[in-house]
Formats: structure tokens, sequence, C-alpha cells
């Protein structure tokens, strides 16, 4: 096989790979954040305050309960189908920092919060790598 083939061989793996993790991982986060997000703001305000309360910030609970159900549901959807899926992965990427601290804090240990980290993991190599060829291109420009 020459070298040429076996690296398009090569590429059309790693975007199939891509497809796959994006799927999976935007099919769970879309599940996990529904039901913050039509949960309203008495969900958003215990949210917030017991994500960002883990940090030091106290002020504003619900904007940042309502945020992290927002990335969640929503940046879900947008990995799934690959828009924008650097600037949702890092949105997700800083939820789930909070989240690790909010597990370790919290007493959890690092099993309570391998989820988290675990996430936090996909969702940073996501970043780095792109959603792949087989995603949603949009194009503003036109």
């Amino acid at each position: 096989m020459t070298e040429i083939k076996m690296k398009r061989l090569l590429n059309i793996n790693i975007d199939i790979a891509l497809l796959i993790l994006r799927v999976g991982i935007g099919i769970m986060f879309i599940l996990h954040g529904y039901p913050k997000m039509m949960g309203g703001m008495e969900k958003w305000i215990g949210l917030g305050s017991y994500g960002m309360g883990s940090v030091g910030i106290d002020f504003f609970p619900a904007f940042w309960g309502f945020m992290a159900a927002f990335s969640e549901f929503f940046g879900g959807l947008m990995i799934l189908f690959g828009i924008y899926i650097r600037y949702f992965s890092i949105l997700l990427f800083i939820t789930m920092l909070v989240a690790i601290n909010t597990h370790l804090t919290g007493g959890d240990g690092i099993m309570g919060a391998s989820h988290a980290i675990e996430s936090a993991i996909v969702f940073l190599c996501l970043f780095f790598s792109g959603a792949g060829n087989y995603s949603v291109h949009i194009n503003w420009n036109k």
C-alpha cells in the first residue's frame, strides 16, 4: 500500500472515530443537561450555589446554574452535530473543572469526581482536534 493511500485511510479512520466520540458524548450530555435546563430557576439556583460555592463564588447562583445547564444541554447538542465544537468544548471543559472541584472538595474523592475528570479530558481533546470531516459545516460568509 502506498504512503498516500495509507495516510488517506488513517485520516478516514480518525474522522470516523471523532464522529463516534461526538455522537456518544453529545447524546450523553444532552440527556445529562436536559433535566437541568427544564428544572427552571429553582434548579439553577441549587446548581449554582452548589457548584460555584465550591470555588468561593456565591453571587448570582441562578446565572451560574443556568450556564452549567446550558453548557451541558446545548453543548451536547452542538458537539453531536460538530457545530462550533471548539467553543462548546472549552465551555464544557470549564464546567467539568468546576464539577471536579465540587466533587473533590465535597468529600466524594476521586471516584466521585471520575466522570467529570474523564469528560474534561474528552472535551479538551475535542477542543484540540476539532469536529473532523463528518460534521455539520456552517458557512456564515455566503
